[in-house]
This record gives structure tokens, sequence and C-alpha cells, in this order.
């Protein structure tokens, strides 16, 4: 009778476009976001938290970032009923659902923030994972502007609070219903009939999304008759003529030295669209609602090459964009970009009531951020390691974790090697991985006479390789005290190394 075939150890690896995250990292992004918290909290909002799994219904077909609506997510036929579960790709479409789900509960306008990970199925790059996380806050309800306005200056704030100093971010803002005024007059939108030309307006939306990949001329020509890279591929175009394309392109260049200035500009580009004039005197009083609150153009300017997501958003949208240059793999410097972004999404909870409900909201990418705190050298990557009482006497355990919880309850973090103590200096190099900054060392001896050995493991590794061996065997890495003042003097030890 033949074998059962051996089943093979099962791989131990990393699924594709996930990985893992580990002490300082994950210390750092809590971190984060409770600092994030407390800013949308002093504004506030308030915190909700919802399911990773929704149903593909209730998704829709709202993938922002994709041409392809539900082709980003992972998904999966329940067997009992038939229907499909996908998990969360962003944070809004499960917010569209609660929001309709319970509308009788919820105060109106309804402001909440929300943070954890989403997932996107798509092909994973360098520093593009298939998990990470947002941190998101809307308001739900508010058909204001002024809801925007509000949400762009507590994205500075946000910004500022995490240690991004003002002069290293600016938060742009832009609004679709000026694009579209922009388009009318260009004569790719009827507002009589907004399905006509909707091909072609597709088409320039995503034209104008590559601008930062192709420039004006690979704008120009997507737009126009169609463009052919490198490799030979061609891509069809809008077939808008020169005219048409100029003043798409004017609008992209209608940026000015000053709020007014654009916003003037950009009404000159609107003229004859009732669209595109409501477009401008939102981010007009977009503009004077935050400079009443002392947001200057140091940090939120109205910028019209802001472009995201712009098939999405119904009115004012806006991106936060660091400033600061960084190095790249090759050592080139280059701009961080964007961690944040956002806008006014009126048509998402309708879905659901078959009512329009103004909302607008934020979403920071978090991974990105803490990135580029990493970048700029504001974050260490470092979790600081527990003071690690050793183990002499096997039988003296209760006295080594008492130690241990006396520590802790000053507030210093300790714990009690609990590996095998037979070996004394296996004990130290677990201190030295774990990047202990001190070890508590207490034999039967110093029991007797009421004293434990504080072993500073920092200055040690520093003696170790800069001291002769004359200062080495003097051992001033290592003092006596009172087994009464141990709290005391391992505080005072710990003190010489806070920054």
């Amino acid at each position: 009778m033949a074998k059962d075939k051996k089943q093979p150890r099962p791989k131990a690896e990393t699924p594709k476009g996930f990985r893992d995250y580990f002490g300082a990292e994950v210390t750092e992004r809590n971190e984060m976001l409770a600092t994030i918290a407390e800013v949308y909290q002093a504004h506030g909002f308030d915190p909700l938290e919802t399911s990773a799994v929704e149903t593909v219904e209730a998704l829709g077909k709202f993938l922002p970032d994709v041409d392809r609506p539900n082709a980003g997510v992972f998904a999966w036929q329940e067997e009992d009923d038939g229907k499909w579960l996908a998990l969360r790709y962003d944070m809004t479409a499960p917010l569209a659902r609660v929001a309709a789900q319970f509308r009788n509960d919820l105060p109106s306008p309804y402001r909440r923030y929300t943070m954890g990970p989403v997932w996107r199925n798509e092909k994973p790059g360098p520093g593009r994972f298939r998990q990470f996380y947002q941190c998101d806050a809307d308001t739900v309800g508010a058909p204001s502007v002024a809801a925007d306005a509000e949400i762009c200056g507590m994205l500075a704030d946000t910004l500022e609070a995490v240690g991004i100093p003002r002069g290293d971010y600016i938060v742009r803002v832009n609004n679709r219903k000026v694009l579209n005024g922009v388009m009318e007059v260009a004569g790719v939108l009827d507002p009589t009939d907004p399905e006509k030309f909707e091909e072609e307006r597709g088409t320039v939306l995503r034209a104008i999304d590559k601008f930062d990949k192709f420039g004006e001329e690979g704008v120009r020509l997507l737009m126009g008759p169609g463009r052919l890279d490198g490799s030979g591929d061609f891509t069809k175009g809008a077939g808008l003529s020169d005219a048409q394309c100029d003043t798409v392109m004017g609008f992209m260049a209608a940026k000015r030295d000053t709020g007014a200035e654009t916003c003037a500009r950009l009404r000159e580009l609107v003229a004859g669209s009732a669209l595109g004039a409501e477009g401008v005197e939102e981010l007009e009083l977009i503009a004077s609602l935050l400079e009443a609150q002392g947001y200057g153009p140091d940090r939120i300017v109205i910028d019209p090459s802001v472009v995201r997501g712009l098939g999405y958003y119904t009115g004012p949208v806006f991106e936060a964009e660091l400033t600061f240059e960084i190095l790249d793999e090759k050592g080139r410097k280059r701009s961080f970009g964007s961690v944040a972004g956002g806008g006014r999404y009126d048509d998402l909870v309708k879905r659901f009531t078959g009512q329009a409900v103004p909302a607008t909201g934020v979403s920071i990418g978090v991974d990105r951020l803490l990135a580029a705190l990493r970048a700029k050298g504001r974050l260490h990557g470092k979790l600081p390691g527990p003071v690690v009482v050793t183990v002499m006497d096997r039988d003296r355990m209760g006295d080594y974790l008492a130690m241990a919880s006396e520590l802790r309850a000053a507030g210093i973090r300790a714990e009690v090697y609990l590996g095998n103590p037979k070996n004394f200096g296996n004990q130290l190099k677990y201190a030295d991985k774990r990047e202990s900054p001190v070890a508590v060392i207490q034999g039967g001896d110093e029991a007797e006479r009421g004293v434990v050995q504080l072993k500073d493991l920092i200055l040690g590794a520093k003696i170790a390789q800069e001291a002769s061996l004359e200062e080495w065997k003097s051992q001033p890495a290592q003092v006596e005290v009172a087994r009464a003042d141990l709290v005391a003097e391992v505080r005072a030890l710990l003190a010489r190394y806070e920054d």
C-alpha cells in the first residue's frame, strides 16, 4: 500500500503586496493616530468604527482612482444567500452606508472621523501595498462650503500637530464646478444633457490627471488626436480642437500670486457658464472663511492644478502636499508630494436613499505621512527597549517579578527575563537585542546585603567599542545601589539619555 504523500511545510512568507510592522513602526503609527484624533475631536468630530467587510452592492462603483469600477476589491460570494462581500477599499463608502442606514438616529450634520486599514486588489509596487492605513474625517449633511473650509483648516492643523512645520506643507484647493464650467465653455459639456459628450469628458479628465506624468504636450495630445508612447502604443484622444485645448489648459495654468487674482482669472475662463461661476464663488467664499480664521497663503492656497478625483467629487477638492525635498534611492532630490486629499461628494449617500445628501471629507495617508517624517529625520524608527531584570536564582523569581512591577508602577518600561537563566551571558545578549538601556542584576549575595547591580547597557556598548582593556575592566558602566533605591536610581540613569 502506497504511503500518503507527506505534505510540504508551508513557506514562511508575507503575501505579495502586504507587509508586517514591528515595534517602533506600530508605536509611531499609534502615536500619530492618537495625535490626529485629538485634532479631529477638538473640531467636534466623533469617532466611528465600521466593519472591515461591506457588501459589494454597498461599496458600489465609486473607486475614484481606477478606471474599472469594482476591479480593485478583494471580494467573495457567500454560500447561503449568494451575496458578494468585499474588504473595504476606502472609508467613505462605509460612511455613506452608515449615514443612510442610521439617518433617523444620527445628528444632522453628522461629523465623524475613522482610522484603520483598507485593502486594494491592485498590482503592488515600490512603496505601494495592498493594505494600508487611512485616517478620514467627514461631514455629512452640510451643504455650505463652510464645511469644506473647516476641513481644509483642520487638515493644516493636523499636519502641524504631527510634526510638519509651516513652510514644509501646503494645502491646495480647487473646485470641480469650475472645471465643468471650463468644459462647458470648451464645448464638451451640455448642461441640458449631462450624458452628451460623456466619453469625451472622461478622456479629458484622465488626460488632465496625467499632467504631472506627461506634461502639457502629452496632455494636449490626449485631449486632441491621441498620443503615441515610446513603446508604440497609441492612446485615443478626446478629439478636441486646438482652441478647445487652449481653454482647458488655461484652467490648468490659472493660478496667480493671490487667491483673489486666481479667482478673477477663473471667472474670465468660465464666462457664460452659470455652473462655472458658482464654482468660482465657492472658491472665493472658502478663501474668505479661511482668511477669517488666520489660515494664510503660507498654509492654504487656491490652485486650479489640483485635479484629484475629478470624476468622483462634485464641488471643492483639496490636497495636502509636502514641499520639502528628500533624496530618492538614486540620490536625486525630489519633493515628497501628496499625503492627504479630499473634497465634496454630494452624490454618494443618494445611492441608498434616492435623496441628495451633501457631504465633504478628507483622507490622510498615514503610512505615507509616517514615511515623510522618517525621511525628514523626525522619526527614528526605534522603540526604547525595556529595563531587563535578569534572573540569577530560579527560586527567587518572585523577587525579580516584584522589581519589574515596581518599575512599571513608576512608569518605567520593564520586564523579567523569562528564557533559560542558566547562561547569564545569554541574558545580557537578550537585553542587547531588545535595545534595553539598563539591566538589573541581583544574586544571592546582593540580596543578603539589600543591594542590586545596575548595568548601563548604552554606556557599556560605547565603552566596548572605544575603551582600553584597563578601562573596560574598571566597569564604570555598572554600579551597585540600595534595593530600596531601585526605582530612583533607574530613573536617574534613564534620564541621561532622554532627548
